[in-house]
């Protein structure tokens, strides 16, 4: 009986320090997370307040897919309100590698080498996708979509935009492309949990195709065929893009 007691007493006094080590390593994740967010968050404020001073830089850059136009402001606050929302949005892009990097730090120590080599690939990859998506944006939908309510207009009105409404239009396309070019990374996630493979994504091709039509006439804040064509040809192309790498990546001989 006193030796049945004994690992009892003993077998509680294992649970209990199991539990403690528990406790403490869920509690070192917690803090973690609140230094890295913490850490973040400095950084986003400062970014912000470096894009702030220099906004007119900024400004300039952002008019420049457009040209020979004017932009006016409706109300004596008006550009000062939108030259705030420009500098959050700059620091918040500008930001968005430090959080990713964030995340990647938390997450490395608890995988294996091919999963830490996924994982980079990954990150990285939505990185360069993500600016690759503003570059298309900014050079390519921007410019198709002004040119074309201008050209339509230009006998009959003097084309004349309200700065405001000018920096919501490009906004809404630059988070459409930013979203649209990580349709990739989507699939090769997709594909290496083994959800689906990429020879079923190329067999749906068709009803892509009309997905992506739909997508881009849905995403697109203006109504001009032009501009909805450009992104649904590209979210298309991506899509044909993203299956045959991840395709790759998990079986080369599914393709």
């Amino acid at each position: 009986m006193i030796i049945s007691h004994f690992k009892f007493c003993r077998s509680n006094l294992n649970f209990l320090s199991k539990n403690d080590t528990t406790e403490l390593f869920f509690d070192e994740h917690v803090q973690e997370i609140r230094q890295r967010f913490f850490h973040t968050l400095i950084f986003l404020t400062a970014l912000i307040i470096l894009a702030f001073f220099d906004i007119k830089v900024i400004v300039k850059l952002l008019e420049m897919p457009v040209q020979h136009v004017k932009f006016f402001q409706l109300s004596p606050g008006e550009y000062f309100i939108s030259t705030v929302k420009i500098a959050f949005y700059t620091g918040l892009l500008f930001a968005t590698p430090i959080v990713l990097s964030q995340i990647a730090f938390f997450i490395l120590p608890g995988l294996n080498g091919g999963e830490k080599k996924i994982i980079v690939g990954l990150l990285s990859s939505s990185g360069i996708l993500f600016i690759i998506g503003l570059s298309f944006s900014y050079f390519v939908l921007i410019p198709a979509a002004l040119q074309f309510f201008i050209n339509y207009s230009s006998e009959v009105i003097e084309p004349l935009l309200s700065f405001d409404q000018y920096f919501s239009f490009i906004s809404i396309l630059f988070f459409s492309t930013g979203l649209v070019f990580q349709i990739p990374i989507l699939q090769i996630i997709l594909c290496v949990s083994g959800i689906v493979t990429a020879k079923k994504m190329l067999f749906v091709w068709r009803y892509v195709l009309i997905f992506s039509t739909i997508l881009g006439a849905v995403l697109t804040p203006s109504a001009d065929p032009l501009t909805q064509l450009l992104l649904s040809s590209a979210l298309f192309f991506l899509y044909l893009g993203g299956s045959v790498i991840a395709g790759f990546i998990t079986n080369p001989r599914a393709i």
